[in-house]
């Protein structure tokens, strides 16, 4: 059979269900172990830092999508702009012209969009691929790209957990609500600063891809306070899209994070512990978590004390743009 050509144009809300199926056709050839539903899609490429009109890009074969891109903005260039993007082509779809087709327009899109919010700050781009994904992550080598980073997925059978750690007594435990919104994106900006990777994160992204998304679950989010200060948190999520594909209740654990002052005391591993006992006990079979390899913390001790195994690996690639 003749392969068509895409014809390209920026993505719009009505594809979210497009991109939604165009991803679980490359999950199907290359499982990366995420199952994207149609809400979940829509409500990551509606995000702050997402434009679809200048910032994303569509190939379509007929009224069949077979490619999507989309770049995202930082909230903060401290001292670099690490500009991220995602890409995805369909298994039937993958050649070298469509894959230097997309790598480009994410470096010209990128750029464009980069010199409108900080035109003075160097520009990287960062692109993540699974360790399946091997065609994709060629297409980022041929581009120039080098892998700069290796991110661990890591589980945890709820069934078969180490004995957790005592809270410390010296801190109050409370369940995550919007009232301490504000203390906990601090904490969180603070903690995640020296994590490679990471920005500041404005309290309207946050919002949106955090406390306010559908898969958050504020009563398996645990806080820890010292008067209105949130010293350490874990926060959760569940995809619906992921139990039903696999048949297993997975909790995602988003975000560990301690005040610098206090690590190595036991306070996160305790935290996380408690986390997951109460997950058992809401009728989760299984924590996962990603955690970089090269964590400044030390996290992948942590988390494997608390009863978490590796179970795959992704990859950060970087391009640094004059």
């Amino acid at each position: 059979m003749e392969r068509t050509e895409p014809a390209w144009r920026p993505l719009t809300l009505s594809d979210m269900a497009a991109v939604a199926d165009l991803l679980a056709a490359a999950n199907q050839a290359e499982p990366t172990g995420e199952f994207e539903t149609t809400q979940d899609v829509t409500e990551s490429l509606t995000s702050p830092n997402v434009d679809l009109e200048h910032g994303s890009l569509a190939g379509w074969v007929g009224d069949r999508l077979v490619a999507y891109a989309v770049n995202r903005v930082r909230d903060g260039a401290d001292p670099v702009h690490q500009m991220r993007f995602e890409a995805t082509v369909h298994p039937e779809f993958r050649t070298d012209a469509v894959g230097a087709h997309v790598l480009a327009w994410a470096e010209r899109s990128c750029r464009e969009r980069h010199l409108k919010v900080f035109p003075e700050a160097p520009l990287e781009l960062h692109g993540n691929g699974h360790e399946n994904q091997r065609w994709y992550l060629g297409q980022l080598e041929k581009a120039g790209y080098h892998r700069a980073r290796t991110f661990l997925e890591m589980r945890a059978d709820l069934g078969a957990l180490p004995p957790a750690l005592a809270l410390p007594s010296e801190f109050r435990l409370v369940t995550y609500s919007d009232e301490y919104f504000d203390a906990v994106l601090k904490t969180r900006n603070i903690t995640f600063a020296e994590h490679w990777g990471s920005s500041v994160q404005s309290p309207e992204a946050w919002r949106h891809l955090i406390t306010g998304s559908a898969a958050f679950r504020p009563e398996l989010s645990f806080l820890l306070l010292r008067g209105d200060e949130v010293v350490s948190m874990v926060l959760s999520d569940f995809y619906e899209g992921d139990a039903k594909a696999t048949g297993v209740r997975e909790l995602y654990i988003s975000h560990v994070a301690t005040l610098p002052e206090l690590r190595g005391k036991g306070v996160a591993s305790a935290l996380l512990g408690h986390t997951l006992v109460r997950a058992r006990s809401a009728g989760y079979a299984r924590a996962a978590l990603g955690v970089d390899v090269d964590n400044v913390n030390a996290a992948v001790g942590i988390y494997e004390r608390c009863g978490f195994k590796t179970s795959e690996r992704w990859y950060g690639y970087v391009l640094a743009v004059d």
